[in-house]
């Protein structure tokens, strides 16, 4: 599928030019949606789910610091969480100046999300959030430690099917493995891997193996937050998460307890794997997010929406008690 590029252009933000594409009319009085796409990808994996979107909404992506058309920084300090927010603060005021946006991550881009309305770097600047599951970093490693404390037969599950999912964690951070592994083949047995795992063609992209090498940077540029306390880390930001069943990376757990972390919470499942929720089917994921963005700018809450909102410790949402 082909989308239709009403601009390009690029955005500044503390060093590097940001390659930006905007979908749909802007300037006019629909919401902007923000898309932000994870690793190794660059903004190219939106493009099924910000085609069905451009006619409703203003719809952006772009290419994060290291990948696509962005500027690729050498240090690994520049990947860091308060960089990577300084960019997303730069594309948002240059795309919707006037109005906050809603804003949908994809694995590391919902990483980056979290990190976003988490903090005050945007504050007053994102409307909503969706997250298409990458978590917290401070969330995940507080989900780690609860259940490392509590090590009921329950908790020993969801340990040990997250780390079998995070392996590439270890890879991401160990100074030269990535690089070597990318270099060594790692590069054309991806696209493989995952159109056999989850059944989603990669189209080659010249780019993709600097991408990917850069790309690593964020998570050893990272890795020390995942030490922090999770109690530092909340928003009041609506947020709705999408969380993949099938994700072979990021367990559908870590998406179920955030009610401390969140004032106002939804949660939905997608029978799709980690790529797969936004290539394989970006119809349904498209009409959710269209759906939550919808509602947060005042439309009716629908049914499906309601059935999915997560009550906060303690409440009793109208209409479930029976």
């Amino acid at each position: 599928m082909v989308v239709a590029v009403v601009k390009s252009r690029k955005v500044k933000s503390s060093g590097v030019r940001l390659s930006v594409r905007e979908h749909g009319a802007a300037g006019r009085a629909a919401p902007t949606i923000v898309l932000v796409h994870g690793y190794p990808d660059n903004q190219a994996v939106w493009e099924p789910v910000a085609e069905r979107l451009a006619g409703r909404f203003h719809v952006v992506t772009y290419d994060v610091r290291g990948a696509g058309g962005s500027t690729r920084p050498r240090r690994t300090r520049a990947y860091a969480m308060e960089h990577l927010n300084a960019d997303l603060r730069a594309v948002v005021d240059a795309v919707s100046p006037d109005r906050p946006v809603h804003l949908v991550g994809h694995d590391w881009g919902s990483v980056q999300g979290w990190g976003a309305v988490t903090g005050d770097a945007l504050e007053g600047r994102v409307a909503s959030f969706t997250s298409i599951f990458g978590p917290c970093v401070e969330h995940f490693g507080q989900w780690v430690r609860d259940r490392l404390r509590r090590p009921t037969p329950r908790h020993v599950r969801e340990l040990a099917g997250q780390f079998a999912r995070s392996w590439y964690l270890v890879f991401g951070a160990v100074p030269g493995v990535p690089w070597l592994v990318w270099r060594l083949g790692g590069a054309r047995l991806f696209p493989v891997l995952i159109e056999r795992m989850e059944g989603v063609e990669r189209r080659p992209d010249p780019a993709f193996l600097k991408d990917a090498l850069y790309g690593t940077k964020l998570y050893r540029a990272n890795a020390l937050r995942f030490l922090r306390p999770g109690h530092l880390c909340r928003t009041q930001v609506p947020v709705q998460a999408i969380a993949p069943t099938r994700d072979a990376f990021v367990s559908p757990h870590q998406s179920r307890d955030l009610t401390a972390y969140v004032d106002r919470y939804w949660r939905r499942e997608i029978p799709a794997g980690h790529w797969g929720a936004v290539r394989k089917d970006p119809a349904t994921v498209a009409s959710m997010i269209a759906e939550f963005v919808e509602h947060v700018e005042g439309a009716p809450e629908t049914a499906e929406l309601r059935a999915a909102q997560v009550p906060a410790v303690g409440e009793i949402l109208a209409g479930s008690a029976t």
